[in-house]
């Protein structure tokens, strides 16, 4: 039998179609109906997120087959497009694909298309089956009947199972907001010696007894209440007798079936090594299947859900046969093995509730037919199973970390190499012959590097975020999404005690480096430059400081328009989107850039909240890392006026809350050949040196 299995599935194999391709974005958008619009890919299983009018997700959309590939009759999986809103109600279910040879070459497509159409306005929650019932449930019935097609059930079946999983997976995976882990699995190299009696003694086989009395008194007060004799008659006579054990555990296996029964088993299992079978011995008046069952399908009678979902269950159709040391009584029994999917979410080491479908009928001619459902709960020991360990998801710092390692890589020591220059070697770096050259380089490489490549654009939106979530007692977790962005806030945050603004508007700014790009390009077309009187630069530079105000107001006033006040701010338009936005965005960036040509970083020394806040650094710093001299000032005014921040006084005294950092004090400070005092020392000493006997002779 064993080897008649591998066979014959090797021999099916090459017969089986491809698994079609997901549906493509635009012929999915043409198939979702009103008022639902196409949203997002979930995954690359061809699940996409509905939404509504407001752009809010709604619900999923998604094929069947990538989720479910049940094999029909052709061997093909029945592709089915299913939408769910987010109460797990189906808002449609409509055929894309098959192959089954009943409708291709038999009763048409019509007849399988409209059978779909029973889904909507029910839930997932709802025990759906197959069938043709003569009438409504009775009360207390909680099955929903979806009528099949005649002379095609078994295909319709197939088609519902196939729903079922995949809405089950998608309603574990996504609707209950958990991700389903690997279920636990069978160990096969677990070793325990069991007898019948041991499986009963430790609830590994179940008994369910439901007497007739229990059946009539479901019934009582129903148009069905009188219509089982036999109940009325033997009311303690067993009406279901059954008994519940999972084979999937070798184990157990060995301690219920004979052996070639058990070999059979084992075959089965070794090609469907993703099913679990279950074992049902039934010994009362009920049975197990109706009469006209048909093999290797869903039951009738009998359904399973985990988890509060349904689950698929389906005959093995595998001959049942008991060890020998069973007690007589099961030899006489309805025994039947089941199998259900674990790959579709089915855990056979959690418990699981199998519900049996009592049935009455009410009349002889088109009967009406009444229901009424027991169920009963199993569980088996989790020892005899493995479960695959689920791979832990990073944090999604670590995510982070490592998605951009290599751009971390290369801004770590960029940046701490910077900040060690201008801690340690400030005046090298300044005193170098090509220093205006080698500045525009790092500026140019922050823009492209940091700016457009890193996304790394400090921002005011950032800043705003913090004191609204510190406001609002909310987590600062949000930072750690983004460590490229964090590294340059942490350079910045260094800065600001060591040098105010000087580090991050002079040299880490993206927007800052695209200004004075811009100043040098003017320079070179030899536009006319800009230069406000000291009067009014002193009252220009204020202007930041109200903007940074007005945006904190707004957290506490009317935080629904932060969005649009923050666009003072150009970076989003210049940096992040490339310039690729609104227009009206565009011509403001732009226009502040051509404003840079003349009016030297107008933005930043003027309007730029972010600066506003790092120039607090500059009034709390703890040291005057430019060095002065005391002719600096008076009778020296040569800084003052090379200084195109306007960061130094007419007294010499730097204003560190306005200095950028661009260290053209510092070269002039220390070239000889610059700085007005080192000039006039040389010329005095000169003289001296030349001819140190030329004063006392005069």
């Amino acid at each position: 039998m064993r080897a008649c299995l591998l066979v014959l599935s090797l021999l099916l194999l090459p017969s089986c179609p491809a698994r079609a391709e997901p549906l493509s974005p635009e012929a999915l958008a043409a198939l979702v109906i009103p008022p639902f619009l196409l949203g997002e890919p979930v995954n690359d299983q061809g699940v996409w997120t509905i939404e509504n009018a407001g752009g809010l997700t709604a619900g999923y959309i998604f094929e069947t087959e990538p989720l479910a590939p049940l094999p029909g009759f052709s061997g093909a999986p029945i592709n089915v497009l299913v939408t769910l809103d987010l109460e797990g109600n189906y808002h449609d279910v409509r055929l894309i694909d098959h192959n089954e040879p009943i409708f291709v070459s038999g009763l048409g497509q019509a007849a399988f298309e409209a059978f779909f159409t029973q889904y909507r306005g029910h839930n997932i929650a709802e025990t759906l089956v197959v069938g043709t019932p003569y009438g409504a449930a009775g009360e207390g019935g909680s099955l929903v009947y979806l009528d099949g097609v005649t002379k095609a059930t078994a295909s319709v079946r197939i088609a519902h199972e196939s729903i079922l999983a995949a809405t089950t997976r998608i309603a574990r995976e996504k609707m209950r907001g958990v991700a389903a882990g690997p279920p636990a699995r069978p160990d096969p190299a677990y070793e325990e010696p069991l007898t019948w009696d041991d499986l009963v003694a430790q609830g590994l086989a179940r008994r369910h007894v439901i007497r007739n009395a229990e059946v009539d008194a479901a019934f009582a007060g129903t148009l069905w209440a009188k219509d089982d004799p036999v109940a009325t008659t033997a009311p303690e006579a067993a009406y279901l007798d059954l008994w519940i054990v999972d084979l999937g555990p070798p184990a157990i296996a060995r301690a219920v079936l004979e052996a070639e029964s058990l070999a059979d088993l084992q075959a089965f299992l070794t090609i469907s090594d993703f099913d679990e079978p279950i074992l049902l011995i039934e010994a009362g008046r009920h049975g197990l299947v109706a009469g006209d069952f048909v093999r290797n399908t869903s039951p009738d009678w009998l359904s399973a859900e985990q988890f509060g979902l349904p689950v698929a269950l389906r005959d093995s159709d595998l001959e049942v046969r008991l060890h020998p040391d069973l007690p007589d009584a099961l030899h006489d029994a309805t025994a039947m093995i089941l199998r259900t999917d674990r790959r579709l979410g089915f855990d056979p080491s959690e418990a699981w509730t199998l519900h049996v479908q009592a049935l009455r009928a009410h009349g002889s001619f088109m009967p009406q037919i009444g229901s009424h459902v027991f169920s009963f709960d199993h569980l088996t020991d989790p020892r005899f199973f493995l479960r695959p360990e689920q791979p832990q998801p990073l944090s999604p710092f670590r995510e982070a970390l490592r998605a951009r390692q290599g751009d971390l890589a290369l801004l770590a020591p960029a940046l701490l190499a910077l900040m060690a220059v201008l801690l340690l070697r400030q005046s090298a770096l300044a005193g170098m012959r090509l220093f205006t050259p080698v500045r525009l380089g790092l500026l140019a490489a922050m823009t492209v590097f940091v700016g457009w490549w890193g996304q790394g654009q400090l921002s005011i939106v950032t800043v705003i975020g913090v004191i609204r979530t510190a406001w609002e007692g909310g987590s600062l977790a949000f930072l750690l999404y983004d460590p490229f962005s964090l590294m340059v806030w942490g350079a910045a945050s260094v800065g600001f005690v060591l040098w105010g603004r000087a580090l991050f508007c002079g040299w880490l700014c993206p927007f800052g480096a695209l200004q004075e790009g811009a100043h040098h390009l003017g320079r070179l077309l030899r536009l006319p430059q800009i230069t406000p009187t000291p009067v009014w630069d002193r009252r220009l530079k204020t202007m930041k400081y109200f903007v940074l105000a007005g945006l904190v107001a707004l957290v506490f006033v009317a935080p629904q328009h932060l969005d649009t006040a923050v666009e003072v701010e150009p970076f989003k338009t210049a940096i992040t989107t490339y310039f690729l936005r609104e227009w009206y965005y565009v011509a403001y960036a732009a226009g502040l850039l051509v404003l840079s040509m003349a009016l030297f970083k107008g933005f930043c020394r003027y309007l730029c909240p972010l600066g506003a806040v790092m120039a607090i650094g500059g009034l709390l710093r703890s040291r005057n890392w430019i060095a002065r001299r005391a002719e600096c000032g008076s009778p020296c005014q040569l800084c003052t006026v090379r200084c195109a921040y306007g960061a130094i006084d007419r007294r010499g005294t730097i204003d560190y809350a306005e200095c950028f950092g661009c260290l053209d004090c510092v070269t002039i400070h220390d070239d000889p050949k610059q700085c007005v005092p080192l000039i006039l020392a040389r010329r005095t000493d000169r003289p001296r040196r030349l001819d140190p006997g030329r004063e006392t002779a005069a």
